[in-house]
This record gives C-alpha cells, structure tokens and sequence, in this order.
C-alpha cells in the first residue's frame, strides 16, 4: 500500500480555505495519473513544532499510480501538485497552502542517502499524520521498525494537539 499525507494550514485565492485546498489537491492527483482508493476523515492540527501559524487541515489517502512508478517519481508527482497550488520551499515548517509527503510506498525502507526517504523520516512522530493513517490501516507497522501504529500513537508528546473535523 502506498499512503500519503496531505496538509494545508493557507487558502488559496481561488480554491478557498485550507480543507478545500486539501480536497482539491486529491483530485489533482488524479490529472497526474494517480488514483486516490481512500482517504481518511480530516483533521485539524496545531503546527509542529509550535508556532503562532494557523492551524492545519490534515489527513492521509492511500494512493495506486496507474502506472508502474517507484518512489521517485510519484514523489516528483506530489511536488508538481504542490507547485501548482503556489506552493514554495523557502524554509523548513513554514505555513503553505499545501503539503504532499510521501509515507509509506509498499513498505520499503530506505538506505541512508537514497533521495526519498522511506518510510518518512518523521511520521512516528506526527498525531496528524498517525491518526489518519490508522483510519486507513489499523493494522499498520512501521516498515523500518516494525512497531505497531497504535504503539507509535500511545508513544506520541501529550502536547501535539489533533482534532477530528468531520
């Protein structure tokens, strides 16, 4: 299974405030040949690490290309899709309009140095993204560490503050 995590704590001029921006972008994705087979409710979410940003729109969907792509280049999909909401990289935990991480591609785990990082280097330690990821995957183990979801969740900083939406 292949799951990514989306995200928006800006509007967009055109599309609206931050949860549509979110629902756009996973029809977007489709325009990039990659189909969304579900997603989870959404959530909102004080930024990490803490800042005086807006809160966020969060949620995971489990992804299928439709046709035969590594790591890479759906990684290279995600960023397109971002680009084309206005979003910029100009520095680290920044507010954006929008967000694409790539979590989980079929459970393979990176070397060091490989240019995507799998799994995700931070999901373990994200309530935003672990929450709606067991919606989807309740049986979910990391692939690098083979700890259960609900034992990543059970480990998660009392102060990451996570709120179902819908």
């Amino acid at each position: 299974m292949i799951f990514i995590a989306i995200g928006s704590n800006l509007s967009h001029p055109e599309l609206g405030p931050p949860r549509a921006v979110c629902e756009a972008a996973l029809e977007r994705l489709q325009n990039c040949g990659v189909t969304v087979t579900r997603r989870s409710r959404w959530y909102s979410s004080a930024p990490v690490p803490a800042s005086d940003q807006p809160w966020f729109v969060n949620g995971v969907a489990e992804v299928v290309p439709a046709s035969p792509r590594g790591p890479e280049e759906l990684l290279s999909d995600l960023h397109s899709v971002e680009a084309a909401f206005g979003r910029t990289r100009e520095r680290r935990n920044e507010a954006r309009i929008l967000d694409l991480d790539l979590l989980d591609f079929n459970g393979r785990v990176s070397t060091p140095g490989a240019s995507v990082q799998l799994p995700h280097p931070r999901l373990h330690r994200r309530s935003f993204v672990l929450l709606p990821l067991r919606e989807l995957a309740p049986h979910w183990r990391h692939p690098a560490t083979g700890e259960a979801i609900n034992v990543l969740i059970a480990r998660l900083p009392a102060h990451q503050e996570t709120q179902l939406l819908d």
